[in-house]
């Protein structure tokens, strides 16, 4: 047996409800009946209906204008109706061109009507499953384009990000760029510059300023990276990274002693390169521990990560003042390190700008375990 489906009778004759209700309910079916056309698209408004009867003669809004207006909801265009009425043959092509499936002469065969019962609700079945299926999908389709639409979003944050942090703080920090906004903070901050390159960039060709420059930049590249430094700016032939935030660092002096001294060797070697091809460049370095304000600037579509404070501009100084592959840090710096490198005084020097000396030292290599 088929399964039981909703079945809507539309008829101005009490006594054909009745018949067709006597009909289909036995077989299980659920009847609900209409006595007019008026009547019958109320109920499809409120009530799920699998298929419906519809006389044709009726007083005022006859069948066909009621299949009609069936056909011209949205939520019941698909609907199937068979037409019911014993006008005869001549009433079939204009029930078809008013929007009915099928037809049904009466006095009608209960066998008949049930086999089109059940094969105009199969119909309709298979019509709800497709537009299940079709809701679903673009239920899906919005929710990839959301997903899609995140991960993007989420890429372009951690491609900002990575502009200025190492790979592992930028993983870091994605979701959490609240870190990003302004605020106060000590931190470590390391300024490297090659000595000699303003004659060298005025005498040599543009390409081999760029090349020597690329390959300037890759060494300290990763080693910024492996010391999970903050990559303030490049300045040409300038760098400027800072230890201890965005993510908060317990060991900040010793990454930026360690990274300075790694990166003074690696450009120590490329230095001797660079002579075989006649250029005589060399690094200097200044690293300066202090509080700074820090937090994203900028304007839409191009923001930096930058740190102000007198500290930035001391290390900078230091960088200015050291000579051919010293590194100049301060006594707060070399106290927190002094465990692992080996250091020379220097003295105390009153870098421009600054109204007070600050006792400097050099850091010549660091001890070995």
């Amino acid at each position: 047996m088929d399964a039981p489906v909703t079945v809507l009778a539309v008829d101005d004759q009490p006594i054909n409800l009745k018949l067709l209700d006597a009909v289909l309910a036995p077989r299980g079916h659920r009847v609900l009946t209409a006595s007019s056309g008026p009547a019958a698209l109320a109920l499809l408004e409120t009530e799920d209906v699998d298929l419906v009867l519809l006389d044709i003669l009726m007083p005022g809004m006859d069948g066909h204008d009621v299949c009609r207006a069936i056909r011209a909801t949205p939520a019941t265009e698909f609907l199937p109706v068979v037409m019911v009425t014993a006008s005869g043959n001549e009433q079939r092509l204009v029930a078809l061109q008013s929007g009915a499936d099928d037809f049904v002469m009466k006095p009608f065969d209960q066998a008949e009507l049930l086999a089109r019962v059940a094969s105009l609700a199969r119909i309709k079945r298979y019509q709800d499953t497709i537009r299940r299926q079709a809701d679903e999908l673009t239920r899906w389709n919005a929710e990839l384009e959301t997903r899609v639409a995140e991960q993007v979003e989420e890429l372009q944050r951690t491609s900002r990000l990575r502009r200025f942090l190492s790979p592992q703080l930028a993983d870091l920090v994605v979701g959490e760029e609240t870190l990003l906004q302004s605020h106060r903070r000590e931190i470590v901050v390391v300024f490297c510059d090659l000595r000699n390159f303003t004659p060298f960039a005025e005498a040599s060709e543009p390409e081999e300023v760029m090349g020597v420059l690329a390959e300037y930049h890759h060494a300290m590249g990763s080693l910024i990276h492996e010391y999970g430094a903050t990559l303030e700016r490049f300045t040409g032939d300038g760098i400027m990274a800072f230890f201890n935030d965005p993510v908060p660092q317990d060991d900040a002096a010793e990454r930026a002693v360690r990274m300075s001294i790694g990166i003074r060797d690696a450009v120590r070697e490329l230095a001797a390169q660079w002579l075989r091809r006649g250029h005589d460049l060399a690094l200097g370095i200044g690293i300066a521990q202090g509080f700074a304000t820090l937090g994203k600037i900028g304007f839409e579509g191009r923001f930096d990560y930058s740190a102000i404070g007198s500290v930035t501009n001391l290390s900078a100084r230091l960088c200015g003042d050291a000579g051919p592959w010293q590194v100049l840090v301060t006594d707060r710096v070399l106290a927190a390190t002094e465990h692992l490198a080996v250091a020379e005084s220097v003295g105390d020097v009153t870098p421009k700008g600054f109204s007070r000396s600050v006792r400097v030292h050099d850091i010549t290599e660091l001890k070995r375990n």
